[in-house]
Parts: structure tokens; sequence; C-alpha cells
């Protein structure tokens, strides 16, 4: 092959070629999320406004009013809990989805299966992250504590929470392609999977053995450090350990990544 010149025309690296298939499917992707539907921004911001109005009215109906967290505001609080939540739920969601929503693509050999489930997941926490944006702006001018104590430390818990819906997102793209009923009880889950990670009541209350088995679970160790950089007097939940969450999210990645390999043909034939 020759370019215009008459030189011989380089060929591309591996490397070059996987960064234009993510981006061009990032690009389409982008389009499809928020230009497909006019009021797909709408919804990506009145979702969780809706989510923290109704769980505010419900705790201040049950504690009278009073609803304050140790050495935390509550609105607050239940903020930052539930806007990392949904960062982590909607990594694991969208990675379900990706596959089957670009199995067309799958006819050109520069792409393989995974690479949809990294761009989609990358688009949502590109999204969540300036949704959260908003909110913290917007609750400044309400007079909120919305401002971080430690801004690196937030930057550091809200990567580490995208991180984790990576992991969780690449082990549901495979599962949920290959036995589709994975998929539903997946999606059964995510309301008691939100109220076990301590994202509305703090873990803090539950009993000692119940809290050692709920600890088990790696979003509530991210939720609390998010938390406690906002909040630099917080009192996180007993046990919580960033050592616990990485290895757990580092084995998700690992295991995930594994099996887009182990499956790759059965993925691009589904």
């Amino acid at each position: 092959m020759e370019n215009v010149n008459g030189e011989p025309k380089r060929a591309r690296t591996p490397w070059q070629v996987t960064r234009s298939v993510w981006y061009a499917m990032f690009m389409r992707e982008a389009i499809s999320r928020t230009m497909a539907d006019r009021m797909g921004w709408f919804w990506m911001v009145f979702e969780p406004v809706a989510l923290v109005l109704i769980m505010v009215a419900i705790r201040s109906g049950i504690r009278g009013g009073g609803a304050l967290i140790v050495n935390a505001p509550f609105i607050p609080w239940l903020i930052t809990g539930l806007m990392g939540f949904m960062l982590v739920r909607e990594g694991m969601m969208r990675g379900m989805g990706a596959i089957e929503g670009n199995k067309s693509l799958f006819a050109y050999r520069q792409v393989q299966p995974v690479d949809p489930v990294l761009v989609r997941i990358f688009l949502e926490g590109m999204l969540r992250s300036f949704v959260f944006l908003i909110f913290i702006g917007g609750g400044l001018m309400l007079g909120l504590e919305m401002y971080p104590d430690n801004a690196i430390h937030a930057m550091r818990a809200w990567l580490s929470l995208w991180c984790l819906g990576l992991g969780l997102g690449l082990v549901t793209s495979v599962a949920s392609t290959l036995v589709p009923e994975v998929g539903k009880i997946i999606r059964m889950l995510s309301l008691p999977l939100m109220i076990l990670s301590g994202v509305i009541i703090p873990l803090n209350t539950m009993p000692h053995w119940v809290l050692e088995y709920l600890m088990l679970n790696p979003i509530p160790h991210g939720l609390e450090m998010l938390r406690l950089s906002f909040f630099e007097n917080y009192r996180v939940v007993h046990g919580t350990s960033m050592l616990y969450f990485w290895l757990f999210t580092f084995t998700l990645i690992a295991m995930g990544l594994l099996m887009h390999l182990r499956f790759i043909d059965r993925l691009k034939a589904k």
C-alpha cells in the first residue's frame, strides 16, 4: 500500500488500531446515550434527585426531621453514597448490555467483545462524574456542605468505585450474554444491594454479627472512604478497608478479562 505521495504506508501498531476502535465506539455510544433521547440528560439528573428527595422524606418521617449521621449532615451524606453507588451499579448494568448491543460490529476483526464493555463503562463514569459535579455545585448554592474536605481523597475514592464498576461490568457482561437469566437476577438484586451497601441506612446501626457479613460486600468500603473524604470527622463503619476493596476489585477485573478471553468465540457467535 502507498500513500498519496507514493511512499509506502506504514502498518499501524496494535495500540493504534485499538485506540481508533475505542474512539469510534466512544463517539457512537456518546451520541446514542446523550442525543438519541431528548430527555436523556434530564433523566440522568432527575433520577438521583428524585431518589434523594424520596429518601429524605422517608428518613425525616421516621426520625421526625432529625435525620443526622454522626459528624456528617444527612442530605450530603446520602447524596455522596447514592452517587457512588450509582457509579458502581451503572457500570455493572451498562456492561451487561454492551455485547448484545454491539454484536453487529464483531464482523470487523478489529473489534472484540471486550471493547464495547470498556467503552460503555468509561462513558458512564464520565457522565456520572459530570452529574456528581452538578450535585456538588447545586448543593453549595443551596447551602449544603457538599464541598469535600479532602478533594484528592475524594477523587481517589471516586476512581476506586469506578474501577469496581468496571470489574463488575466485565464479569456480568460475559455471564449475562452466555446465560440471559443472570442479567434478570442481577437487575432484581440492584435495589436490595443499595440497602445492604449502606446507601440509605448507616451500617453502624446494624448489630455486629450482621455487620460482619455486610462488610463482605466491597461497595460499602468504597462508599465510606468517599464519605470520609467529604466529612473529615465522619466516623466510618467498623471494618472498612481499602486493601480488601482493591483486592476484590483487581480480582473482578482479572476474572472478567479472563472470561472474555476464554469465551471470546461464544460471545461473538451470540
